[in-house]
């Protein structure tokens, strides 16, 4: 079984979310970031990952700026998030993978703290539907970040090895076994079957539902009850 390791709150998850504030133009990961979203919208970025790899004129990438509350501007056909503070050097444009970097910079030092040592090397997870595009994008943010991506290795795989699912044919006293996989997170349903022998490998994958369906059920629904 794996150890999560508690961040700086106490807690095992972190926000991927990164804010700038307006007063003193503090750059706030995570929890902190998360939780001034409410009175500063505009310069709380947040769901980077559903931007990586894509143009903008991609039809998701459309979709999704009709929901997001902070600007994202089109800069050589990429979407970028724009941050505007006041007198501040983080005034500009940030791509999306700078984004990301500061939330895996943000687990670096947590990693650091935890081991008493500095951290260099990490294996990044990532939804089972990224293309390569975005798989680049991620190892892209990781170095930003100043880490070694070992390995890019899919969000179903990653919990399977965590769950020790990879030692279960050995307790079972067979060779090959098939797991079923949910993966319900904050963004997407994800169904995948895990074929295990030796190692941990998909066979099928299938993406379900993303968060923005339920949102889009809501605009259609809400109307009938404030009439």
């Amino acid at each position: 079984m794996a150890e999560i390791i508690a961040n700086d709150q106490g807690n095992r998850i972190t926000p991927s979310t990164v804010a700038f504030s307006v007063a003193d133009s503090e750059r706030l990961v995570g929890e902190a970031a998360k939780n001034q979203a409410a009175f500063n919208p505009r310069r709380t970025f947040f769901d980077a990952k559903r931007l990586m790899g894509k143009i903008f004129e991609d039809p998701e990438v459309q979709r999704d700026l009709r929901y997001l509350p902070y600007p994202v501007v089109n800069r050589g056909r990429k979407p970028y998030f724009e941050i505007k503070v006041v007198k501040s050097e983080e005034e500009g444009r940030r791509r999306r993978k700078e984004i990301s970097a500061m939330v895996l910079g943000k687990l670096k030092e947590t990693a650091k703290s935890y081991l008493g040592e500095p951290v260099s090397g990490a294996v990044v997870t990532v939804p089972a539907y990224f293309n390569d595009l975005q798989r680049q994008a991620t190892k892209d943010a990781g170095k930003i970040a100043g880490l070694n991506v070992l390995r890019i290795i899919n969000e179903p795989t990653a919990a399977a090895i965590a769950y020790g699912l990879n030692n279960l044919n050995r307790k079972r006293k067979q060779k090959k076994s098939k797991i079923l996989m949910y993966d319900l997170g904050g963004g997407t349903f994800d169904v995948s079957v895990l074929e295990v022998d030796i190692f941990i490998k998909e066979s099928m994958k299938v993406q379900w539902m993303k968060k923005w369906f339920f949102v889009e059920t809501l605009d259609r629904i809400l109307p009938h009850f404030w009439t």
